[in-house]
């Protein structure tokens, strides 16, 4: 009995220890003049999500519309506070102008201060302080402009190569009395994707389409398996409890997945370099990286007027010089970073914008007249569409530029505090934000606000032509985020998708076809970006 007694006793010592870890912040803002959301254990505000009754996009969404009127509110990240700034001119001025005083993403577990054997830990979106101003600088000219311009007939050929793979499909359709496809075009996307990735930054020739189980997209594949319970778990382990993964240092990626990316690039730089191999892809980049030689030329000059409303400016900090040398495991860590980002988020970036093409013929019509009077200007000689003409199609860019307003695949951004601030919004509230403190910025919260967007649930590429585009306030239209810590692959993604949907435009119609679900929906889950059925569309050729 007494056994039972103390047993029941630290039992329920342990759950009133938990209980009081879990909600001792939850008074946090009570002596701030702001309105804050109040938390629930044990889940903050992040129940609906965690509790699968809302996406990801929903929930992003019902926290920034839960104060309409403020500029700034408090919320809660399981027991961590945070702030979430909703007003655009805040959002410069915390991640442009204080940009010394929010530096920082928030951490993770997966930076090098804390897992440094980990791939992840090197790459550009975990370094943190002057570390990751060195590798910026480093990176930035590996982005701009004249490099995109020498990789694009990289992307080029990939485009080829999938057209003639489904006009060939198309022909075995026909002959079997169907006279379209009915694809799923994520699973198509993810595979030309995987095939841009492995030629344009890995040097390796890859054919996902004629070899769907190849080595590199099965192990993008493993990596990113939202069904894996496992990676679940570590997804879940590295967003909401950073300091316990990085002491128990768990890894995101499995000791093979690790090996064949550490090793697939390591061999390819020194193959290379023992045989004096040049190809203009990102691993030859990454190599002029290691030497010294990657530096900014005078047409890397800023050109983002004639490459696209969404492309990002490169800041001060990403145009500066230093005189750090990195490892072979940290460029290879940003190798596989581009991997990672370019084979997911591009995949769905270029998904999203077939499916809204798809159920808007109109707007395919009129991107196919853009389309078609460009390749007529192209003449019979077999000429292909340049970097600069593909960049020069206003309303390509006007589709891509909506797509990326009502799909965003980030979110939300944030930027940790690293030392004291003190904020003012100029009309009577002032507050200290602490260092360490997080800061929040829903980007899909932004995107939907229909003070900044009319009818924002409508898919309008007129929003961005030319005499509307100078109505949209910079700070509510943050598809690559914002300030200097912005994604700097954004040319890289506007090219890839805008190619993809040149090549493919031309040669097949997109429409709806049974299985599409509309409108679209997404699975309501913590871990997993998915739709509940798939993209599913039917390609129809134009033309025999």
């Amino acid at each position: 009995m007494e056994i039972s007694l103390l047993t029941l006793g630290l039992v329920v010592g342990a759950l009133v220890m938990a209980y009081r870890f879990f909600t001792k912040n939850y008074f946090y803002f009570a002596d701030k003049p702001i309105p804050f959301l109040k938390p629930s254990f044990p889940f903050g505000n992040q129940g609906p999500m965690m509790m699968r009754k809302v996406t990801i996009f929903q929930h992003s969404r019902m926290l920034h519309e839960a104060f309409p009127d403020a500029r700034v509110f408090g919320m809660f990240h399981m027991r961590q506070p945070m702030y979430l700034v909703r007003d655009p001119e805040i959002i410069k001025q915390i991640t442009v102008k204080d940009f010394d005083h929010f530096v920082d993403h928030m951490a993770t577990g997966m930076d090098d201060n804390t897992n440094d054997d980990m791939l992840l830990a090197h790459s550009l979106i975990s370094l943190r302080g002057q570390k990751w101003r060195d590798m910026r600088a480093t990176l930035s000219p590996a982005f701009t402009g004249s490099k995109m311009r020498i990789m694009f007939g990289l992307i080029a050929e990939c485009a080829h190569s999938m057209i003639a793979y489904y006009r060939e499909e198309v022909t075995k359709a026909r002959a079997n009395g169907h006279g379209g496809l009915q694809l799923e075009v994520k699973d198509v996307m993810s595979r030309f994707a995987n095939d841009v990735i492995g030629t344009a930054a890995f040097g390796i020739k890859v054919d996902s389409f004629r070899d769907p189980q190849n080595e590199f997209i099965s192990m993008g594949r493993s990596i990113l398996n939202q069904e894996s319970v496992w990676k679940g778990l570590k997804l879940l382990g590295f967003a909401f409890f950073p300091k316990l993964m990085a002491l128990l240092k768990i890894d995101f990626l499995s000791k093979e997945e690790d090996r064949f990316f550490r090793g697939t690039i390591a061999e390819t730089m020194r193959v290379r370099e023992e045989q004096n191999i040049f190809r203009p892809d990102m691993i030859e980049l990454l190599m002029q990286a290691k030497k010294g030689t990657l530096k900014h030329q005078p047409t890397d000059e800023p050109q983002v007027a004639t490459e696209g409303f969404a492309t990002v400016q490169e800041s001060q900090i990403g145009r500066r010089t230093h005189d750090r040398r990195w490892t072979d495991n940290e460029l290879v860590a940003q190798a596989f970073l581009f991997f990672a980002a370019g084979y997911e988020t591009i995949s769905w970036s270029m998904s999203f914008a077939l499916y809204e093409l798809a159920i808007n013929q109109d707007i395919q019509q009129k991107l196919f007249a853009e389309l078609h009077e460009a390749e007529a200007e192209l003449g019979d000689g077999g000429e292909d569409i340049s970097y600069e003409k593909l960049q020069s199609l206003r309303y390509l860019d006007m589709v891509v530029s909506e797509t990326l307003r009502k799909w965003p695949i980030a979110v939300m951004v944030n930027r940790e505090c690293v030392q004291d601030y003190e904020y003012n919004d100029g009309n009577g509230t002032k507050f200290s934000i602490e260092k360490g403190m997080v800061v929040l910025i829903s980007i899909i919260g932004m995107h939907f606000d229909p003070k900044y967007y009319t009818d924002p649930e409508r898919f309008d590429p007129e929003r961005f032509s030319e005499e509307n585009r100078k109505n949209i306030h910079p700070g509510t239209y943050i598809p690559f985020g914002v300030g200097p810590r912005n994604c700097i692959g954004s040319r890289f993604a506007l090219m890839e998708i805008k190619a993809v949907l040149y090549y493919l435009l031309k040669q097949f119609r997109v429409v709806p076809c049974a299985r599409t679900q509309i409108p679209l929906q997404f699975k309501k889950s913590v871990t997993q970006f998915a739709t509940e059925h798939g993209v599913w569309l039917e390609f129809q050729p134009r033309s025999s």
